[in-house]
């Protein structure tokens, strides 16, 4: 699969980026990708909630009332879930949400989300860029000249670079990442994927 090779200004440069058909242009595996975004959505969450049991609730543990003859239920304690400033039945505890994936089943995943978005003609790869300091005026005008300022944008470098990474910080609907932090989520949750001609050559080594 061949794509043209755009610079900053949108333009083509007369390159051609050859694709590996391996990693885009599979057929996807929909539960692989709905496994690896479950995935990466429950790492996101602390798992720290916590409510009080009866047992460490404040209060007084004395016998409320008698046993016997009230007409009513037997109670124990004022810390009965039953009363209101008891304690909750089977509340949530501190936990972990993590669960484990193969690393095979996980490849697959990004395989097929790549997959999907070179099938939405969605993938477009640019020239290496840099920036002298990190400005994000200068950031939007590249994007301005891609044509995708109003979308929703992940952009692929190879090696990490501050100052591009720094001048998209401030933009809700952009993200820059390195190729090793590349995710089947970050993947379908974008509009449009930028690759940097330098990312590619990582990405498809190790997916394939």
């Amino acid at each position: 699969m061949e794509v043209a090779v755009l610079d900053i200004k949108g333009k083509e440069t007369g390159r051609k980026a050859q694709l590996s058909d391996s990693v885009f242009a599979i057929e996807p595996n929909k539960h692989a990708v709905y496994l690896d975004v479950k995935q990466y959505l429950a790492n996101q969450r602390q798992g720290t909630h916590k409510a009080k049991e009866r047992a460490e609730i404040a209060g007084s543990t004395r016998k409320i009332k008698k046993q016997k003859g009230t007409g009513t239920a037997r109670a124990g304690s004022i810390k009965s879930p039953i009363f209101k400033g008891g304690g909750r039945v089977f509340g949530p505890r501190p936990r972990n949400y993590g669960f484990k994936l193969n690393k095979n089943l996980k490849r697959l995943a990004r395989k097929s989300a790549l997959s999907i978005k070179a099938k939405d003609k969605a993938v477009m790869v640019v020239e290496d860029f840099s920036f002298d300091t990190p400005k994000t005026k200068n950031f939007i005008e590249v994007l301005q000249a891609l044509g995708i300022e109003s979308k929703k944008t992940l952009i692929v470098l190879g090696d990490t670079n501050k100052n591009v990474y720094l001048s998209s910080r401030n933009l809700k609907s952009s993200e820059v990442v390195n190729s090793s932090e590349l995710s089947t989520y970050k993947i379908l949750n974008a509009n449009n994927i930028v690759f940097l001609e330098g990312s590619l050559e990582g990405i498809e080594s190790k997916l394939s």
